[in-house]
């Protein structure tokens, strides 16, 4: 009998990527349904509540993602121990990135209780204020359980095993749907907390997740050969340094790329409740399209940093090339669904006309940057695999801030043009993005050295 012809060394890559980050992808977007949840329950709580979720959730996730991208450096450094055959380190090395997780969920907690008193120096409408501080003292409980599991999540990811990823992200819906629209609303003898109860019952969310990830991570055969609770480590500093130092400039970029989006909410927080409700449905949406490139550009890390500890130079390239198609792909779906839907997706939200027709006309300039923005993403997460860090987060800021956050300010605010004015700043800071960190990709993938299993942090050569 005449063999099967093995598949092409592209097309299997293909394959094995896109199995990597369907879980990933479906993780993420659970993640997105979070948002949504929280926004169709405050949408029809009330316009002011929706913009009260608006301002606070801005407010929580443009610090969030700084210790959520520096834990980003813990995928690719499993990845590259398990690719060099050194699995034997990886159980030390997460029991120090939960002690990262722990201190950076501190830091998060102590700042969301005082970062309050800034909305009205921010210039925050004075009707949007009290729900957006309710909001953030009650979601900031879930702060050091949310980095915890993402530390644990991120463990799993470089292991190449994503689908408790998936199953605990839609598990979480599962607490914030009924739980939330309780407290919103006050039913079953609860009290109505409108913003407030959204933002506990997200909390309780997270912890509730935290938790299931630790039992799963101690109970399940796939991990126990590993050791990862088979003593107690006090922090090393060296090992917590080298982890910030890869981190770190991860955490900045995320932070960077998230901030563009929340300062322009921000901003147009100033122009009042209609045009702040009409950005949230606007960015959720974007936000859900984004989950899909995401997914993909953490799969694309993995993949990239296996090859690099097996000291593959063709592999590793190949690997992000294989993110890339599969970005391509999925984003000309999702252009056409905001370019074509954007009525229909707009209404879910909001029985608000005036709401309903700015978000619809925002959501066509998302279509727009969908494909820049599943660039720079994509770019990033390969990066990342590379360890290559630093300059990517210099390149980052020059496009986000030093090109899309003026040109939005300055059209938006100063010329006048409103949210439309905002949105193109985000167009075109995107997609400068896009093209610095794609180009600094294909250079950096063929200079990094390819004999050693754990990469130190490149260096920042031109």
């Amino acid at each position: 009998m005449t063999p099967k012809p093995s598949a092409p060394p592209f097309a299997r890559e293909l394959r094995t990527s896109a199995t990597l980050a369907a879980p990933l992808v479906l993780g993420h977007l659970s993640t997105g349904l979070i948002g949504f949840v929280d926004s169709v329950i405050a949408g029809h709580h009330g316009t002011q509540t929706l913009a009260a979720v608006a301002v606070g959730t801005a407010l929580f996730w443009l610090p969030m993602m700084v210790p959520m991208g520096t834990l980003m450096a813990f995928p690719p450094s499993v990845s590259q121990l398990d690719g060099a055959g050194r699995r034997d380190e990886i159980a030390p090395l997460f029991r120090q990135a939960l002690w990262l997780a722990a201190m950076l969920g501190v830091v998060l907690f102590t700042f969301l209780s005082v970062v309050t008193v800034a909305l009205e120096p921010m210039g925050i409408a004075p009707e949007i204020r009290p729900g957006a501080v309710a909001f953030l003292h009650g979601i900031r409980w879930g702060v050091p359980a949310l980095t915890l599991y993402l530390c644990m999540r991120y463990l799993s990811d470089g292991l190449h095993w994503t689908l408790p990823t998936m199953v605990l992200g839609f598990g979480g819906l599962v607490v914030l749907v009924p739980l939330g629209y309780a407290l919103t609303w006050g039913v079953g003898g609860l009290p109505e907390l409108g913003a407030g109860g959204l933002g506990l019952a997200s909390a309780a969310m997270m912890w509730a997740q935290a938790i299931a990830f630790a039992v799963y991570l101690r109970r399940a055969k796939r991990f126990e050969s590993l050791g990862l609770f088979a003593h107690f480590e006090t922090p090393k500093w060296p090992v917590l340094k080298s982890l910030l130092a890869t981190g770190l400039p991860i955490g900045v970029t995320v932070m960077m790329e998230g901030g563009l989006f929340i300062a322009t909410a921000l901003l147009i927080g100033r122009l009042g409740g209609v045009e702040v409700a009409a950005h949230q449905i606007a960015i959720n949406v974007s936000s859900l399209c984004f989950m899909i490139p995401f997914g993909l550009a953490e799969a694309t890390t993995v993949r990239v940093g296996h090859a690099l500890g097996r000291g593959d130079r063709d592999g590793l390239r190949r690997a992000a090339f294989a993110g890339f198609t599969l970005m391509f792909a999925t984003q000309a779906v999702s252009g056409v669904l905001l370019l074509f839907g954007n009525h229909q997706l707009a209404s879910l939200y909001t029985a608000d006309t005036a709401v309903a027709a700015l978000a619809a006309t925002l959501l066509l300039y998302a279509a727009a940057f969908q494909f820049p923005d599943g660039v720079q993403v994509l770019s990033a997460g390969a990066l990342r695999g590379l360890r290559d860090t630093r300059r990517p987060m210099l390149l980052a800021a020059l496009a986000y801030w030093g090109v899309g956050m003026p040109l939005g300010a300055g059209l938006g605010l100063g010329l006048g043009w409103g949210p439309q004015g905002m949105w193109i700043g985000l167009i075109v800071g995107l997609t400068t993005a896009a093209v610095l960190l794609s180009t600094r990709f294909l250079r950096s993938s063929k200079r990094t050295p390819m004999d050693v299993g754990m990469a130190p942090a490149m260096t920042d050569g031109a």
